[in-house]
């Protein structure tokens, strides 16, 4: 299989994604999302969408696929939304941080004063 690279013509593009510029839903894959496949390719199914599963057996971040397939991002986006709507992936998204478990800015201060004096 060819691989796409930043010179191939948009309509390959085009193509892969079925004329769709965005996902269908609002389902939001940030670059560091990792994603995981929940089975095999099965016979058929559009090469782009096999390959996904392949890498994706173990952990593997929107932005690493991205790279893999050689494809843009928002392609790739495309593509691991109609994964999930099948339920053939899912998507473990990073976790963030409370801001209750940041520590206090007055004690940051204090620090960063601390390390001036010495």
């Amino acid at each position: 299989m060819k691989r796409l690279g930043p010179h191939d013509a948009p309509d390959r593009l085009y193509t892969v994604t079925g004329g769709r510029s965005r996902p269908a839903d609002d389902r939001t894959l940030d670059l560091v999302t990792l994603i995981v496949s929940e089975g095999d390719p099965t016979p058929g199914m559009q090469s782009e969408h096999a390959r996904i599963l392949t890498m994706c057996r173990r952990p593997t971040a929107v932005v690493e696929i991205s790279a893999e397939l050689r494809m843009p991002v928002s392609v790739v986006r495309i593509l691991l939304s109609d994964l999930l709507d099948r339920g053939q992936v899912t998507a473990r998204h990073p976790r963030v941080t409370a801001a209750a478990q940041l520590p206090d800015a007055d004690l940051l201060k204090e620090v960063l004063d601390a390390l001036h004096r010495l």
